[in-house]
């Protein structure tokens, strides 16, 4: 019987992005330098000696955690409302410490894809994927490039660990060419500061274009709905944290509430430093596109780059 995921929040992430696989991979590295023929076969030895080992938590891990804890609220007789997919270019032989963690630590994780080395970027539609989150940058290119669904980046874990234990999820996000489109971006960096104000004042009542997150801001929505609290009091807490600053700020608000969605918290920062606001909301994840912003939020919280498709007028202004 077919299994539908119509109203299932369904992550994909790489087996890097959810467990510490760096060991793993500066072996299979150090070795490919050294003896390329040989490599997957010591990778593979490797692999099998230590599959019993726990794995150490990724830099997704926390994220994920929180978001598989939501099936609490579950129905009976209802699909989950979180899915899980990891997806790992380790053949299964290989992978099997990866599945082995996910048993131990109790992950409610049931689906796989292990790929012996070929892009899991190619499979993100066969497993109905809202959100993929990766350490390797082409499989989100490809992705991003596929408009399959949203993705991003995750490299380098915070400085420390931000726990809670009041079951919320905390999700953040940056505004243009992330939420929304790159069209106002692109007037700011073509044009300036002061022709980006006009045009966002003269277009307040205009919804901006999506951008490549607002699908996935979107399948959001589609879950709080299927919680049993009203919105304001939903365990999922989104926050808008952007460089934008009045007057475009209005066109924010007008675009959210054209399309039905529902933030918790929007700060509006003038060009100011991010990672303060987002240490205060204590994100589990925090998405962007520019790096001059991520090199301070990943400091503090697990952040993800949002790359800009190949075709992007960005690509070269970033």
């Amino acid at each position: 019987m077919a299994f539908n995921l119509n109203n299932t929040l369904v992550i994909g992430i790489s087996a890097t992005a959810l467990f510490d696989l760096s060991e793993a991979d500066t072996l299979f590295k150090t070795e490919y330098e050294k003896h390329p023929d040989n490599a997957i076969d010591i990778y593979r030895q490797y692999m099998l000696k230590n599959e019993n080992t726990l794995l150490e938590e990724g830099i997704g891990f926390s994220f994920i955690k929180v978001l598989l804890d939501l099936n609490r609220y579950q129905k009976a007789g209802e699909t989950p409302l979180v899915e899980v997919v990891v997806m790992s270019k380790n053949s299964p032989e290989t992978g099997v410490q990866v599945l082995n963690t996910i048993r131990k630590l109790g992950l409610n994780i049931t689906r796989s894809a292990f790929t012996a080395g070929a892009s899991s970027a190619s499979y993100i539609g066969a497993f109905d994927v809202d959100l993929f989150l990766t350490t390797d940058e082409s499989d989100a290119q490809k992705v991003i490039d596929s408009l399959s669904c949203a993705a991003a980046v995750l490299s380098t874990p915070p400085a420390y660990k931000c726990d809670t234990d009041d079951g919320q999820v905390r999700i953040a996000f940056d505004g243009d060419a992330v939420l929304f489109d790159e069209s106002s971006e692109l007037v700011y960096k073509q044009e300036g500061i002061e022709a980006f104000h006009n045009n966002e004042l003269e277009s307040q009542n205009i919804p901006m274009v999506e951008g490549p997150f607002a699908s996935f801001l979107k399948k959001l929505a589609s879950l709080q709905e299927r919680l049993p609290m009203k919105t304001e009091y939903s365990p999922v807490r989104i926050a808008l944290v952007t460089a934008r600053n009045a007057p475009s700020d209005v066109r924010v608000i007008k675009t959210l509430r054209h399309w039905g969605v529902y933030v918790d918290e929007a700060f509006f920062l003038g060009g100011l430093e991010k990672s303060k606001i987002l240490e205060s909301f204590k994100a589990h994840i925090f998405f962007d596109d520019q790096d001059v912003h991520l090199k301070t939020s990943s400091l503090v919280v697990p952040s993800g780059k949002v790359l800009y498709p190949s075709n992007s007028k960005l690509k070269n202004k970033s």
